[in-house]
């Protein structure tokens, strides 16, 4: 059996369930783990109450061994928002067949009695022995996009986003796809936000410089006839500032749980530019255009390091646009 952890925000989670479906046309029995939303959960109540247990100075009551920071974000299972997205997940007894007891007790009796573990945890952009495995408990968030390349049809199907019910956001949803519909659109996705904080800056920041975004732009005024950008962005002051012409129009109905429905308008575009986020890859991926363009850029976090010819054989299709503005068609 092959069970994939479930973890992160949707971006990630499609990706997770992409590999899980991948696994499944290849023949192998494969379940979803979501008990990673229940850990993540804990772990929210236990920074709550940490705050809770602060003086009036600000130090902790009860002082923790090793200080530091937990910083949560809200994360659900959001695949559940998609309409009858199948599914099966695993019980806690098939995961242990795997990974083994993640208890004291576990640990110890692993210590006595030796006893393999199936678990796999992603190092690596690719690995080409992965889908090969029938036995196995795979936890990462799988970004790259050769491992479900040549069933993202399918997964197009699957994914189906369901009818608004609050009757004006739907209303004005509509009026952006008809927008959309009516003219040669591309998307623009500017994640900030979280971003921005300073735990977050240095793995993710001056990826998506302003040079990046004014050398996408430039590239599809040249293949796109009159193109019409839809910006999409989690900071809409910065936006606003920056993209104030007729050229723009700049999308601000959905926020909230409702903040996926923006993925469905991306995808309707005739071409997609991409911040460093799987949010705005999947708004891309679920675009069934085929004479679609797609730009991102050329790294996702500060750590890596980017090898053109590797990224357009993991990334086929795709344009490429490092921080200081410089093309990769």
């Amino acid at each position: 059996m092959i069970i994939i952890q479930l973890a992160g925000g949707l971006g990630n989670q499609l990706q997770q369930y992409a590999l899980y479906q991948k696994f499944k046309s290849l023949g192998a029995e494969a379940k979803l783990d979501l008990s990673w939303f229940e850990q993540f959960e804990d772990t929210c109540k236990e920074s709550k109450n940490k705050e809770r247990n602060k003086d009036d100075h600000g130090t902790n009551k009860i002082k923790p061994a090793i200080k530091q920071d937990i910083v949560v974000t809200n994360r659900q299972c959001e695949l559940n928002f998609f309409e009858h997205l199948p599914y099966e997940s695993c019980t806690k007894e098939e995961k242990t067949a795997l990974t083994g007891s993640q208890g004291l007790a576990g640990k110890l009796r692993r210590k006595l009695l030796p006893q393999t573990v199936h678990w796999y945890k992603e190092e690596q952009m690719y690995d080409p022995e992965l889908l090969n495995y029938r036995k196995m408990y795979l936890s990462g968030y799988f970004a790259c996009e050769k491992y479900y390349a040549d069933i993202l049809p399918e997964l197009r199907e699957m994914i189906r986003f369901p009818e608004i019910v609050d009757a004006r956001k739907r209303m004005a949803n509509e009026g952006i796809l008809k927008k959309i519909r009516n003219s040669h659109a591309v998307s623009v996705h500017i994640r900030r936000g979280d971003y921005l904080q300073p735990e977050n800056a240095a793995m993710f920041g001056n990826i998506c410089t302003e040079e990046y975004y004014e050398s996408a732009l430039d590239y599809m005024k040249e293949k796109i006839e009159d193109p019409h950008f839809f910006i999409f962005s989690d900071d809409t002051a910065y936006v606003r500032e920056h993209y104030q012409w007729e050229e723009y129009t700049i999308v601000d109905i959905n926020h909230g749980d409702d903040s996926f429905y923006d993925m469905y308008l991306m995808s309707r575009c005739e071409g997609n530019i991409c911040a460093n986020s799987t949010f705005s890859f999947w708004g891309a991926r679920l675009n069934g255009r085929t004479d679609k363009i797609m730009i991102r850029p050329t790294i996702q976090k500060n750590s890596q390091v980017f090898d053109e010819v590797q990224m357009k054989d993991l990334w086929k299709d795709w344009v490429f646009i490092d921080p200081q503005g410089k093309q990769y068609p």
